[in-house]
């Protein structure tokens, strides 16, 4: 869990109904975090009398015209959690992520990497939770067929192209684990509709390997995820064969990713071995792990 995801893809290939299925394969909240997302939005004012314990994991999906203060928390000397505090234990999902403004965005980067709110007031500090699993969507473009295999044509010019994804700046890119391309559907799908695996069996595999990252950080419960590994535990838990730092070594060299990225990559890695039930890392998961990168490969378009 929490790894970010990036979505960019041409209008109507889906970006939206994917990020609204997300809910569907993560697991059940612990009463844990029950209680604390309870107490966010207890605190936040929008628990009613007749509220009980929140069960299902939160889904937010604020408006690209959203001030900082309202994503992050604020208001008076007494503070109320942001979106992103009541994104807390589930999704924040950012519609057409370069048309919020760039200064809104920045503010994400204290709660990606920690996972906490810390906003300061004259004479108290007040520290939120806010660890949630960021879903952005994007277009390639302003008019968002760029490199479309269909017969639209995309109209805007390179440089239109550049100012539109300048918005997403370097340190917030590489707090995002997964850059996936979402291409349009072809109609022959749409009307065949193959057969494919089901929510409820993706949500068991999920849960399984949500069970093996709680055993492995068990001296950590509050958040026991690969997205959260140190560096003593990238050493630890996510150590690369030969084969795997040699593709990893090759993948930095050629696309400048940054250390910050690179440990993401691992941290991918540890999670899709997970997922496939291996205990060791293998070059075939680092290798899928560089393919989510698509950003930084440049193949988006």
């Amino acid at each position: 869990m929490y790894h970010n995801v990036l979505l960019v893809g041409p209008p109507g290939s889906g970006k939206t109904m994917l990020a609204t299925c997300l809910p569907s394969i993560m697991p059940d909240m612990t009463m844990d975090e029950s209680y604390d997302v309870t107490k966010i939005y207890s605190i936040a004012g929008q628990l009613t009398r007749n509220s009980g314990l929140i069960r299902e994991r939160p889904f937010r999906s604020p408006h690209h015209t959203i001030t900082a203060a309202a994503l992050i928390g604020g208001g008076g000397q007494i503070p109320r959690p942001g979106e992103c505090s009541l994104a807390h234990g589930g999704i924040l999902f950012l519609d057409e992520l370069p048309e919020f403004s760039r200064h809104v965005l920045e503010v994400l980067r204290q709660p990606l990497e920690a996972g906490v709110v810390t906003i300061g007031r004259s004479r108290q500090v007040f520290t939120f939770p806010a660890r949630f699993l960021l879903v952005g969507s994007m277009n390639p473009c302003p008019c968002g067929f760029y490199g479309s295999r269909d017969q639209r044509e995309c109209t805007c010019t390179p440089q239109q192209i550049q100012k539109y994804r300048s918005k997403l700046s370097g340190p917030l890119l590489d707090r995002i684990d997964l850059h996936l391309e979402v291409p349009r559907v072809p109609v022959t799908l749409l009307q065949e509709r193959p057969q494919a695996e089901s929510s409820e069996e993706i949500r068991r595999r999920v849960e399984a390997a949500r069970a093996i990252q709680c055993e492995r950080y068990r001296h950590r419960p509050g958040a026991p995820f690969n997205s959260a590994m140190n560096g003593e535990e990238l050493r630890r838990y996510a150590g690369l064969d030969r084969e795997g730092q040699k593709l990893l070594q090759l993948a930095f060299e050629t696309l400048g990713l940054s250390a910050r990225a690179y440990n993401r990559i691992v941290k991918v890695a540890r999670t899709i071995a997970d997922l496939a039930g291996a205990e060791q890392i293998e070059a075939a998961h680092v290798a899928e792990a560089i393919r989510y990168r698509a950003l930084d490969r440049g193949v988006v378009g």
